[in-house]
């Protein structure tokens, strides 16, 4: 039975078992790194990471003279201006590759600081990250869009030239190209990135994808009405009353409804279930190691918690590893933004438990801070914490009626990126398929108030009208549904630079807001052969040098103040031109604590000189996420 579904499969999809010569795929014109891995469907090797290739309207696929954001780009346009940006800023750019993806693709990455005013590691820094979830192509293009914005502004705008003049900013637009690639060159959906996953748990990977029935390149839905007993004893979908003609379904509970809602396709593998084991399953943002649980099939008790597409165990998944490696690498960045989509909300941790219960009251207060100037920017209607403000912004179950309760969600890049990091970090979602205002007052922003604004503002263009289709295995079903790529996942390309923008605009205004160390004083004085040397700085940023949590996990260090000698100037102890007496013998480092914004500290060092020539050195101030200061002292 099973070998006959997937024969099914091959005809109704219109694929082909590909050739796996290069030269044929170069002839299709497909790039070097779409034929680095193959598909298990049905335990068989079958083509690449798309069956049949398309090209979409709403997305660019080469490189342009003028770059715009009315339209969405591929990995490999993005990289286009990345790499021409690199050599027409190189006094403030660099670009580089930080790991190859699950099929080989480059992930390329852009350091952003003026070069001239110091190295890029001495300076406090902000990261932001696009492309995660591969299908959510819209953060990406927020990435994108901030990249050029710096670039652009740099020399023009005060702020960003200080920015960039004082700050590092760490850019990657794609950290799941495979994903992309798949998504923008096929009418293949998917969530992260494109590992074989066997999703429903029958020893098959990716055997039971969607497929394009009708052809027309685009992956809708199906409703089926409930005609045999087994499907009126299944049926969870009503037509929804509010729509007069007809378009929208609303859930019931099971054996409530008249119809049956599918995605477009067939039942690959006979399980009477359908598309239920797509191309790929884990979820690059459940793999990150704090908090980390299971997958679903995985948890040997089968009590515990766990989490659907958490991969075989945290950072499995080199897309991950390379975020959380580079990082852990990079200690001096306190803020960051991994961009999802499609709730239009500003996410940050807890994930697994409530914000006043598990994160110090200080930085507590500073998250809040941001939550509420995000949603002065970019006007989403939440902010705040993944356990209890995402889980519970609907008020109720809208199929139950039961009220929501806050839900844990493990492995989560926020938890990762406070607890573990210590970090300022949101994982903030764009895009809100279509539900832009409230059209029926009714509290909630649904699948009505989408298509009410579709047909108003889009041309109705988000939602194709239910075309009656033969299907080989349900029978009479209707095929059609909101655009799936481009409004539902993204919205219309139209509208993509508004949304970009005011993200882009939150993520750098947090960014303004780094810790700076700065030099505010160095006074040497001289009794007798002993120098007294204070220095003085403040944090002239708005945020503290750490976080409290950053404290409790040692993730930064405290600020030192060194001074800094040759050492031939040291050597002999008590005979040395050079002794530091204070703090010790010894020591030529003071601990300081962190320096907390606008807090103005001293150090204090005494060196006993046994020299008549003048001797130079220099104090150095060194914060994690400070900076580091250096300046040369003469001691004569």
């Amino acid at each position: 039975m099973r070998s006959i579904f997937v024969l099914t499969f091959c005809v109704f999809s219109f694929c082909e078992v590909w050739s796996q010569d290069p030269l044929y795929y170069k002839s299709q014109g497909f790039s070097e790194h779409d034929t680095s891995k193959y598909y298990l469907i049905a335990g068989e090797r079958h083509g690449v990471s798309f069956f049949k290739k398309e090209k979409f309207p709403e997305v660019e696929y080469k490189p342009t003279d003028k770059l715009t954001f009315d339209v969405y780009h591929t990995p490999d346009v993005m990289y286009h201006w990345y790499r021409k940006w690199a050599a027409q800023y190189p006094d403030i750019t660099a670009l580089y590759e930080v790991a190859r993806s699950y099929e080989g693709r480059p992930i390329l990455q852009m350091t952003i600081t003026n070069k001239k005013t110091g190295k890029f590691l001495d300076k406090p820094a902000a990261y932001f990250e696009g492309g995660r979830h591969g299908g959510e192509v819209t953060a990406s293009e927020c990435v994108f869009w901030m990249t050029k914005y710096l670039l652009d502004n740099y020399g023009k705008d005060p702020e960003i030239t200080k920015l960039i003049d004082t700050k590092t900013i760490y850019i990657r637009p794609q950290n799941n190209p495979d994903g992309t690639t798949m998504y923008l060159f096929s009418a293949q959906s998917n969530r992260s990135t494109v590992r074989p996953h066997d999703t429903d748990n029958d020893g098959l990977l990716d055997e039971d994808p969607n497929e394009d029935l009708n052809t027309d390149g685009i992956i809708h839905s199906m409703r089926k009405k409930a005609v045999t007993t087994k499907e009126k004893e299944t049926a969870n979908y009503i037509i929804d009353p509010r729509d007069p003609k007809g378009r929208l379904l609303k859930q019931v509970l099971e054996g409530k409804g008249t119809h049956l809602l599918y995605s477009e396709g067939i039942d690959n593998d006979g399980d009477d279930k359908y598309n239920e084991d797509g191309i790929g399953g884990l979820d690059l943002h459940r793999n990150y190691p704090e908090n980390w649980r299971p997958d679903t099939q995985k948890e040997l008790t089968k009590r515990g918690y766990t989490q659907f597409g958490a991969g075989e165990y945290p950072m499995s998944e080199i897309e991950t590893r390379s975020t959380v490696l580079w990082l852990l690498n990079h200690p001096h960045i306190s803020v960051i933004n991994s961009l999802d989509t499609r709730v239009p909300m500003h996410l940050r941790p807890p994930s697994t438990s409530s914000s006043a219960e598990s994160m110090f009251p200080k930085d507590r207060l500073l998250y809040e801070k941001y939550d509420q100037l995000g949603m002065s920017i970019t006007g989403y209607p939440w902010a705040g914490d993944v356990y209890e403000t995402y889980a519970t912004r609907r008020k109720t179950n809208p199929v139950t009626g039961d009220p929501s309760k806050p839900t844990p969600l493990f492995g989560h890049g926020p938890d990762f990126g406070y607890f573990y990091y210590g970090s300022i970090w949101y994982g903030d979602e764009l895009w809100n398929n279509g539900a832009m205002k409230d059209y029926n007052n009714d509290g909630q922003y649904d699948e009505y108030d989408a298509i009410r604004w579709d047909d108003e503002a889009n041309g109705s263009k988000g939602f194709k009208l239910w075309e009656k289709f033969t299907h080989p295995q349900l029978g009479e079903v209707e095929i059609g549904g909101f655009h799936p790529k481009f409004f539902s996942q993204n919205g219309p390309a139209w509208q993509l630079e508004g949304w970009i923008s005011k993200q882009g605009l939150f993520n750098l205004a947090v960014a303004k807001d780094l810790p700076q160390i700065e030099l505010k004083d160095v006074k040497i004085t001289k009794t007798g052969d002993e120098y007294t040397i204070k220095v003085s700085w403040t944090n002239s940023g708005k945020l503290p040098v750490a976080l409290e949590q950053a404290k409790r996990v040692k993730i930064v260090q405290e600020d030192r103040v060194q001074l800094d000698f040759d050492k031939d100037l040291l050597k002999g102890f008590e005979n040395a031109k050079v002794m530091v007496t204070l703090p010790t013998t010894h020591e030529k480092t003071i601990y300081s604590g962190y320096t907390d914004v606008g807090e103005q500290k001293e150090a204090t060092f005494k060196v006993k000189v046994n020299a008549k020539e003048t001797i130079k050195g220099k104090v150095k101030i060194l914060s994690t996420r400070g900076g580091l200061i250096e300046k040369e002292i003469e001691l004569k």
